[in-house]
């Protein structure tokens, strides 16, 4: 039988992608396609797609959403991937959107009477990066719980134990699929705000590991998940691994290293004078030791690899 799916964020560059896959494949029935309010969608017109606009923050439109369309579509699985992406937005709206939205639709589903399955989108910000931990970051590491966190990762790491609570509990099939950067305009990346700087600085004596994903294969693991019946916690790493020199690098910018005190100020002016993204603090132990993702149990259980490595001249242009 061919899963029919519904899809939160899917006015997001990684949301589109993943309708147009899913549309493709042949698994899959209809689809709804579930955009956030004020955006626009470059999704085209097909026999078993709809389009509609939502705001999940709401908890009656979500309710009318599921028990009204998605009742009447027999949809089976949610992919749920909308989400705040500026970390510099704060407060209840934010934090409705990010958790309260999941928290919502994990009850409504769990009463729903076709819906079995959900998958929901986290990222490897959740996790704690520091010194005298693993720089391979396996699904069982540790949790970034700090209370000092901003809230762009207090709200992610709530939403993530969120779904993990309730794995083995609930009546639905739960994934988490605990994303690297996602290296794309609209995407929450902070690296690709970084790099919007004619001059990028690091901090002296520190050159760590990065890895990021494309929009290509953060749809594909999506769609691995959508038609897989495994469950569970999985990282999904990117295909490009390089040192952050070497990322400002192939980006054509120019790198230059600056004293821990001066990174601080130097981006805190960036924010307030241009009204960029990136946050210095939110991002610097990442800046000084290096975490990236093991994708063993990504592939060994979904058969998910990253295939798509950035295109760095198209990206940077």
């Amino acid at each position: 039988m061919n899963r029919n799916v519904l899809i939160t964020g899917a006015s997001s560059p990684i949301g589109e992608e993943l309708v147009r896959r899913l549309l493709e494949d042949s698994r899959i029935g209809r689809v709804i396609a579930v955009l956030d309010p004020k955006k626009t969608s470059q999704l085209k017109e097909h026999p078993r797609l709809t389009i509609v606009t939502v705001d999940i923050r709401k908890q009656r439109r979500l309710h009318s959403l599921l028990f009204g369309i998605a009742k009447e579509q027999s949809i089976h699985v949610v992919v749920h991937t909308s989400q705040t992406e500026s970390a510099t937005k704060e407060g209840a709206s934010v934090h409705a959107h990010n958790v309260d939205s999941l928290r919502n639709l994990l009850s409504f589903s769990e009463r729903h009477p076709t819906i079995n399955r959900l998958v929901v989108r986290s990222c490897s910000g959740v996790y704690q990066v520091q010194r005298d931990l693993p720089a391979l970051i396996s699904e069982d590491h540790p949790l970034n719980m700090s209370g000092g966190a901003p809230q762009w990762v207090r709200d992610r790491v709530e939403a993530d134990f969120t779904a993990c609570a309730r794995m083995g509990l609930s009546t639905l099939s739960i994934v988490v699929l605990r994303m690297t950067e996602v290296l794309e305009k609209d995407c929450g990346s902070q690296i690709y705000d970084y790099l919007q700087s004619s001059v990028c600085l690091r901090p002296i004596g520190f050159d760590p590991m990065l890895n990021f994903l494309t929009v290509e294969d953060a749809a594909a693991a999506f769609n691995k998940a959508v038609t897989s019946d495994a469950q569970g916690v999985f990282n999904i790493p990117g295909a490009d691994t390089l040192p952050l020199t070497e990322c400002i690098d192939h980006w054509g910018k120019r790198s230059i290293p600056l004293p821990e005190f001066g990174m601080h100020w130097a981006y805190r002016f960036r924010r307030k004078l241009k009204g960029g993204q990136f946050r210095y603090g939110m991002n610097r132990r990442r800046f000084h030791y290096s975490g990236t993702l093991d994708g063993r149990r990504a592939l060994d259980v979904l058969r998910f690899f990253p295939s798509h490595p950035i295109n760095w001249q198209k990206t940077s242009s």
